[in-house]
């Protein structure tokens, strides 16, 4: 019990410092007057690094440092960063920063997965509760942002209401409200820099001794080896380009039929279903449809997701689908991660991890980044002030591509254990 509470904080910890940083980064950075592009770019800074750092960290946690020393060296670190990108407002040195903390940051969310799946006895049966406390983080960061914004600091008039102002009175209000938003990173360098601390407190998590091979991520490619695996890595690549979707354009979306400071708790009504999803429906979903199956009606309920917001209307219909992304993210992602630790070997489970995170929130993301920020810039008509999207037609993007990977998946992917069975 001792071991999973303390499992539980962490994964708290973990997600409340993303969800302080990245549930509003994209109204803020429009807000700096980044471009669409641009805009696109600092997302696609995070997860870029996510290409890079796994490889790092996954091997430094099979073979050569415990896991639980790297997580509390790289979240001290990456929270003095967040302090000082509290106060960047240039594209170049936002870019700059974001890149160095991201190196920091990625690798712990595969690594926080690995040090749970590594002494967890029912992995099946406790890892989504675990989890779970990792949504529930990310939850109360939209909670905490929407109080501070509310009561804390509130902004004095909205957004669009200060370039109805006299000129000479735009310049100090426009200032005045991008000092209250940058907060999103004050706060989050905050609780990185508790984590780092608390990580201290893990388990011991030593790296193999016993391994052959001295570079894990190579015996990790190796999984490519498996058909199924590499056909399911293949399409996570392209689902993943769609979660772009999502996080980047839905607060400005939201923004369009509520009040800004209310869009971070609106939001929370995406992470509730995450958490339903984690604690009540993937514990009777998974043992009983299996991998498979599971899987598959993740994949098909993002395109529903992306047909009623390509709708635009009615606004309680909008608010009422948000909680699809729980069904959205936990079968898809989180079912993800249970298939790639049952198929890999216990000596390379943090770099088999990292690879599935490379993969899927390192060149996905990526991809998906520019390809949100490209889309979001044909459907933006920049000839008023501010500029206005058309929302229909940007969401229904990923609605299309979404049902394509669905019919896919369903033809092609096999449950693991269907394919023990054929190769035996």
């Amino acid at each position: 019990m001792s071991l999973k509470i303390r499992f539980s904080i962490m994964m708290f910890l973990q997600y409340i410092i993303w969800g302080l940083w990245y549930i509003t980064l994209g109204p803020y950075l429009t807000h700096l007057g980044f471009t669409g592009m641009q805009v696109g770019g600092i997302f696609a800074v995070f997860t870029l690094a996510s290409l890079i750092s796994p490889f790092i960290g996954g091997q430094i946690a099979d073979r050569w440092m415990p896991t639980q020393v790297f997580l509390a060296i790289v979240h001290i670190i990456g929270g003095v960063l967040l302090l000082y990108i509290a106060r960047i407002q240039v594209f170049g040195s936002m870019w700059t920063y974001m890149f160095l903390y991201s190196l920091l940051y990625a690798p712990t969310l595969a690594l926080t997965n690995s040090i749970c799946f590594h002494h967890l006895k029912d992995k099946e049966k406790d890892f989504g509760i675990v989890r779970s406390f990792g949504t529930i983080g990310w939850v109360v960061a939209g909670l905490l942002l929407t109080l501070w914004w509310k009561y804390l600091q509130p902004f004095g008039v909205k957004w669009d209401e200060i370039f109805q102002l006299p000129a000479s009175e735009q310049a100090a209000q426009i200032a005045s409200y991008l000092s209250i938003e940058s907060k999103l990173f004050t706060l989050a360098g905050v609780f990185s820099i508790i984590m780092g601390i608390f990580c201290f407190t893990l388990p011991n998590t030593p790296p193999a001794k016993e391994a052959q091979n001295p570079f894990a991520f190579v015996e990790a490619f190796k999984l490519f080896i498996n058909p199924n695996f590499a056909f399911f890595m293949i399409l996570s690549l392209v689902v993943s380009t769609e979660l772009m979707f999502y996080y980047i354009p839905t607060p400005g979306f939201l923004e369009t039929m509520i009040s800004k400071e209310w869009v971070p708790a609106c939001t929370i009504i995406a992470q509730v279903g995450e958490l339903f999803t984690l604690l009540l429906i993937l514990p009777f979903a998974l043992p009983r449809l299996g991998i498979r199956k599971t899987i598959a009606i993740g994949i098909i309920a993002w395109p529903i997701r992306y047909a009623v917001f390509a709708l635009g209307q009615p606004s309680w219909l909008i608010i009422a689908v948000l909680p699809l992304h729980g069904i959205c993210y936990v079968f898809f992602f989180i079912v993800g991660q249970i298939y790639v630790d049952k198929i890999a070997p216990a000596n390379i489970r943090a770099s088999a991890q990292s690879l599935y995170f490379q993969v899927t929130f390192g060149l996905g993301l990526t991809l998906g980044g520019y390809l949100v920020g490209w889309i979001q810039g044909m459907f933006t008509n920049t000839s008023v002030e501010p500029a206005v999207i058309n929302y229909t037609g940007l969401f229904l993007v990923p609605c299309v591509l979404t049902v394509i990977c669905s019919a896919v998946f369903l033809l092609f992917f096999k449950d693991p254990e269907e394919n023990i069975e054929q190769n035996s």
